[in-house]
């Protein structure tokens, strides 16, 4: 951010003033600018010198940046100075918009998604501290004996002025401004720490696991596995109770890259799932070299089992692959006796839906815990 900095200063007068406001955003003051086309040259100059490669070190090859400018035009009056960032970082989500290194002056027409992206932005960024995010679960169960056999952890906000809101609708800001890392390490400590809370409770009950998605962005952390290992340690959690998740287009977007850190993993002892299996485009030979246990089937194709000959093919054939291979099955979104009644048919190993279970807090699913090993005492 330093290297950053120095290049702002280089195209600003000895009167303005650049400031850091965290993460990879800085605010610029330009003072007496007459008009927009004199604030719109600075931008261009700011792009121009950050579109440089930055050298950190002798012999390191370069690194690139993107910038997204907003413009606004304010005095320094009580009260201006706020709206104005707020102006500008409307304007700069407009610039995101177009793609790369654009930037956008403020109008006062900037329509409501901008508004409402800003704002969920701004409360993503207080909610692990205000600590708005839950973990739900839902239960994988044996389609053999019909035992719960684990756990998939998924990620709620329980935001204060909404209620719960949709991961579809905060995942993909969280995972374009980078927030994912630090929500996503957040939820597996958590997870990790719930499950081995679960394994003390019912010794007597066969040791759940638990699965936990791991974002683009997280995968690609030069850290991860030491990231895991610490978690685990910290947790108490045995290494084979964890299952990590990665989707399928994840994995494939970089083989040679993917197939280094699944075994930096494998060596923890974790396990690994191909989550959403069947919606991507796997090269087999990858597949077949790629250190992972499960498959997941999508819940697109669950869906259609008893009524699609396509998706009933599809699913038959990836449980063919996956035995083949010698990894498990996971079949998503199970939510009829029909679609159970054709996975058993298949030989499916594993399966999750609303048939069995919705997702719930952790509190929920120990009552369902509870009932089961009352149920069958000797399990």
């Amino acid at each position: 951010m330093l290297a950053v900095s120095e290049r702002f200063s280089a195209c600003l007068r000895p009167a303005d003033t650049v400031a850091r406001l965290g993460g990879d955003e800085f605010t610029v003051l330009l003072e007496d600018v007459s008009d927009s086309i004199e604030a719109e040259r600075v931008a261009e100059r700011i792009t121009a010198v950050l579109d440089e490669p930055f050298y950190l070190g002798a012999g390191s090859q370069g690194l690139f940046v993107t910038t997204s400018i907003g413009i606004a035009f304010g005095g320094a009056t009580e009260g201006q100075s706020e709206s104005v960032l707020r102006n500008a970082d409307l304007a700069m989500y407009k610039a995101k918009s177009k793609g790369k290194s654009h930037y956008e002056v403020f109008e006062s027409g900037m329509d409501s998604r901008a508004l409402e992206r800003l704002e969920m932005e701004n409360g993503l960024r207080q909610a692990l501290q205000r600590e708005e995010f839950r973990v739900y679960y839902q239960p994988s169960v044996s389609l053999s004996d019909g035992g719960i056999v684990g756990m998939e952890a998924l990620l709620r906000w329980d935001r204060p002025e909404r209620g719960i809101v949709p991961p579809a609708e905060f995942i993909p800001l969280a995972e374009e401004t980078g927030l994912i890392v630090p929500i996503g390490q957040w939820v597996l400590r958590e997870a990790c720490c719930q499950t081995r809370e679960w394994q003390e409770r019912f010794p007597g009950a066969p040791s759940p696991t638990v699965s936990v998605n791991l974002s683009a962005k997280q995968f690609r952390q030069p850290g991860l596995a030491g990231d895991v290992a610490q978690i685990l340690r910290e947790t108490g959690l045995g290494a084979h109770s964890l299952i990590l998740e990665i989707t399928e287009s994840v994995m494939m977007d970089d083989a040679q890259s993917t197939v280094a850190t699944l075994r930096s993993l494998k060596l923890l002892g974790v396990r690994i799932a191909v989550d959403d299996f069947g919606t991507g485009y796997s090269s087999l030979s990858y597949l077949k070299r790629f250190p992972v246990d499960f498959l997941k089937i999508d819940r697109s194709f669950v869906d259609g089992l008893g009524h699609d000959t396509e998706d009933q093919g599809l699913v038959a054939a990836t449980i063919g692959l996956a035995h083949t291979l010698g990894l498990e099955t996971v079949a998503e979104g199970v939510e009829t006796e029909g679609q159970l009644a054709y996975l058993r048919k298949l030989d499916c190993g594993l399966a999750q839906g609303h048939y069995f279970q919705r997702p719930a807090p952790a509190g929920e699913i120990s009552e369902v815990l509870q009932a089961r090993l009352s149920a069958c005492p000797d399990r």
